[in-house]
């Protein structure tokens, strides 16, 4: 068994990698009068790649055993309600493979964190000049569940290098790592993780006002933006079991049923919980133009499902949890309107 779990995130960075004919640098992305540094790009390569096969990281130890309060929160955040994650004998979400393996904010202190070849290879990338980054994809392989009280350990290898790629980020080489993962001692899965170490693109000025990055639209969500186009909030309805779901889904995280329908939203909802933005002046993200801070909550809707939108009506300092609010649109350009929520200075 296999998940991408990150393709909306490519999508929405217009990064992929493979095939080679469509991402090999081309002449117009490489300085032809700079022909030393076109050379020294290639032995960078050459560099790069002397480093597949090496460790990453051995001997890995997880922080904590796989443990049911870490799966609570995680179906929590993720909405999964299966009944095989809670209970006497619950296992956790195959997904979460990644998680045990994570150091936190303090990093792995055991001294079994990132290796001396990681670090290295990394300093070459930095050091001509690749030093942004960005995840792109990971791919997870489970062997068996996983159950509270397993001690969890792993190591990783650098499994490959790209040859460079132009991308519209910029140009640079995509590394997957792969992590093998134990639990007590046994193969548990194999997680492959895959980052673009990138020189950013020169970027144009716009023309023209700012406008705010456009949504990914895809199969799967396409009925979602076809009803706010409507000025409708419509909420997927599971046909076997019932049970609604937003953000939309190609299947029901409750019993895994692959039919639906909808079910439209009155609009009703409270903050469920909310952050400030602070970033940069950028225009585009401020309703009257000056670019934030604004803020972004999660709201629960009447129906009991959730979703990220922004809150508008009062200022930013002003939103708190519980605060009652209901369904408005946006619109932000002639091309784009948005589902926000409207509160009221004594809600």
């Amino acid at each position: 068994m296999s998940e991408r779990e990150d393709e909306e995130g490519v999508r929405d960075h217009e990064v992929r990698e493979p095939d080679a004919q469509e991402h090999e640098v081309r002449e117009a992305d490489v300085r032809e009068s700079d022909v030393q540094d076109h050379e020294v790009r290639d032995q960078l390569y050459e560099q790069l790649a002397a480093y597949e096969g090496r460790a990453a990281a051995t001997e890995g130890k997880g922080k904590d055993p796989v443990n049911e309060p870490m799966i609570r929160h995680w179906c929590e955040a993720m909405g999964d309600t299966s009944a095989a994650y809670r209970g006497p004998d619950p296992v956790a979400p195959p997904t979460m493979l990644q998680a045990w393996t994570m150091g936190g904010l303090s990093g792995h202190t055991d001294g079994t964190g990132r290796s001396a070849a990681y670090d290295e290879m990394f300093a070459l990338l930095d050091g001509g000049g690749y030093t942004s980054v960005v995840a792109t994809d990971c791919e997870q392989e489970y062997l068996r569940p996983l159950r509270p009280g397993e001690r969890i350990t792993f190591d990783t290898v650098i499994e490959s290098v790209s040859r460079r790629k132009t991308t519209k980020l910029g140009t640079g080489y995509f590394v997957t790592t792969r992590t093998d993962v134990r639990a007590d001692g046994e193969p548990a899965g194999t997680h492959r993780f895959r980052i673009l170490k990138y020189r950013p693109a020169q970027r144009r000025k716009p023309v023209g006002p700012a406008l705010r990055p456009r949504p990914v639209i895809n199969r799967d969500n396409a009925g979602f933006w076809a009803g706010v186009a409507e000025h409708r909030l419509l909420v997927q309805r599971c046909t076997d079991c019932a049970t609604l779901r937003l953000p939309w889904l190609p299947g029901c995280n409750a019993c895994g049923g692959a039919e639906w329908d909808t079910v439209e939203a009155g609009g009703e909802g409270t903050v469920f919980s909310h952050v400030v933005m602070h970033h940069p002046a950028f225009p585009a993200f401020g309703p009257t133009g000056e670019g934030g801070p604004y803020a972004v909550a999660l709201i629960e809707l009447a129906e009991g499902v959730r979703i990220v939108s922004n809150v508008i009506g009062v200022p930013y300092d002003k939103v708190r949890v519980g605060m009652p609010v209901h369904l408005d649109f946006l619109r932000t350009d002639p091309e784009l309107e948005l589902p926000v929520f409207r509160a009221s200075e004594g809600g």
